[in-house]
């Protein structure tokens, strides 16, 4: 597998056509590899193919708009390295993270990804659930787990693969960002003036915090009241 990274759009030869509306990727002048496989401590280096599971949000390719007055192309996420693939020609690259292409709306299922800056371990891209005053982000995130050599000759080799982590969820306010949100207590607490309105929403629903549907019906209630 052999993917590149735009280092720079103008300069490197990312080229945008009023006319047709395409992105074109026409003789970069700064690209570099960036998968040559994930090194194990056995000292053995794995292509993603040697690797049970996947480090894909969803392996197959999907057309999204990725910025405005751009073409629509195909798009996939890679939960392991935080990356927003795409591929033209027939070759696969990475989308720069930059403030241009912050925004990658997939057409089919309908989802929106964010690049985010949450001045943590997470920054990067989250799927956006809820938009508005209050806006909900969840993080998907996939873990490369290494091979376990087998102990004895009468122990099998354990494989490396690709462990899906349980979802993040940030909610975005006026003040900054609620992580990982854990209980009614705080949400309460960082909206201080909906405190009636909030305890009356929590006595009549049972909200889940690692919930997408409850989650997203928490942070709707806070942009209605």
């Amino acid at each position: 597998m052999k993917k590149t990274v735009l280092a720079t759009l103008i300069l490197a030869g990312i080229n945008f056509s009023f006319a047709q509306n395409t992105l074109s990727v026409n003789g970069a002048t700064h690209t570099q590899s960036v998968f040559d496989g994930i090194k194990s401590t056995t000292g053995k280096t794995f292509k993603y193919e040697d690797i049970a599971g996947s480090p894909y949000y969803s392996k197959d390719f999907v057309t999204a708009k990725i910025a405005t007055n751009y073409e629509q192309i195909p798009v996939r996420y890679n939960s392991y390295t935080d990356e927003i693939e795409f591929k033209k020609n027939n070759e696969t690259q990475v989308l720069p993270k930059s403030a241009e292409f912050a925004r990658i709306e997939i057409s089919s299922p309908k989802q929106t990804m964010i690049l985010i800056e949450t001045s943590d371990e997470l920054s990067g891209y989250f799927f956006e659930l809820v938009n508005g005053k209050n806006s909900l982000y969840k993080k998907i995130k996939t873990k490369f787990v290494d091979v376990v050599p087998a102990a004895n000759g009468y122990a099998t080799e354990r494989p490396a693969n690709f462990r899906n982590l349980d979802p993040i969820y940030y909610i975005k306010t006026e003040k900054g960002f609620i992580k990982k949100p854990k209980n009614q207590k705080e949400i309460i607490a960082e909206f201080p003036d909906k405190k009636d309105a909030l305890t009356a929403f929590f006595k009549s629903n049972k909200i889940k915090f690692d919930k997408d549907e409850d989650l997203i019906k928490l942070v709707t209630f806070l942009n209605q009241n």
